[in-house]
């Protein structure tokens, strides 16, 4: 175990993993998930949730060994994979994620997403913005229920402090773990290029939680030394 990985974690509650998935293999999911989309359907709102469910290659990917590893360092001996969705940006689709945590999303145990970049990712076309170690704060959430835009649990602009936020620039196959409380958002896409990500949902197996309708390919996702044995 690399104790200094669940260390990072642990303070700052997020870790990035460069390169989980090399170049030739990113653009082989985001022709996959376009595949699916396409398939199935989308709308508006720039999300497909069940990507697991609808190709054997996203259950693959959610099971990588390097990211099963890291999982079980960050998680323990008994890694739950919940869901996948794949969220995408273009010039038509170029909306912003506000500030925000997860949990209040699903409550229930803690969970830990994965933020694979399936283009590289800048401020300008809608990369990854967090504040490190907020998931130690305790913040109260602003109702937007009703909203048309989504994201009806949000954080007050006045809760987030400009001085900490870090732009988490990502190149295409790099992974970026970080846990449910951790206050994150998005830029918007102004660039009119492609900015697609696959996030997949964790969690700790041996922890009860209520059924969640949407964890419709859940299956334990074990480490290197759990496969070996």
């Amino acid at each position: 175990m690399d104790a200094r990985l669940k260390e990072q974690f642990e303070t700052n509650g997020y870790v990035v993993l460069k390169q989980l998935f090399n170049e030739e293999e990113a653009v082989l999911l985001k022709a996959e998930a376009k595949r699916v989309l396409e398939k199935n359907g989308v709308d508006k709102s720039g999300v497909y949730v069940g990507m697991a469910v609808a190709s054997p290659a996203f259950k693959e990917a959610a099971a990588h060994p390097v990211l099963a590893n890291a999982l079980g360092q960050i998680i323990g001996d008994h890694v739950l994979f919940l869901s996948d969705k794949v969220v995408f940006k273009s010039a038509s689709t170029d909306f912003g994620s506000p500030w925000h945590q997860d949990y209040p999303y699903w409550h229930g145990s803690h969970k830990f997403s994965v933020w694979i970049a399936l283009d590289n990712a800048v401020p300008e076309n809608g990369c990854l913005r967090i504040v490190p170690g907020s998931h130690h704060e305790d913040v109260e959430h602003a109702d937007f229920t009703g909203r048309e835009e989504g994201f009806t649990n949000r954080l007050r602009d006045e809760d987030i402090d400009p001085g900490r936020i870090v732009d988490l620039i990502a190149s295409r196959g790099d992974a970026i773990i970080f846990h449910d409380l951790l206050f994150h958002a998005s830029h918007p896409n102004s660039s009119g290029e492609e900015r697609w990500a696959l996030i997949s949902t964790y969690k700790d197996g041996t922890l009860e939680d209520p059924d969640y309708g949407w964890a419709k390919a859940a299956f334990r996702v074990d480490g290197p030394s759990k496969q070996n044995a």
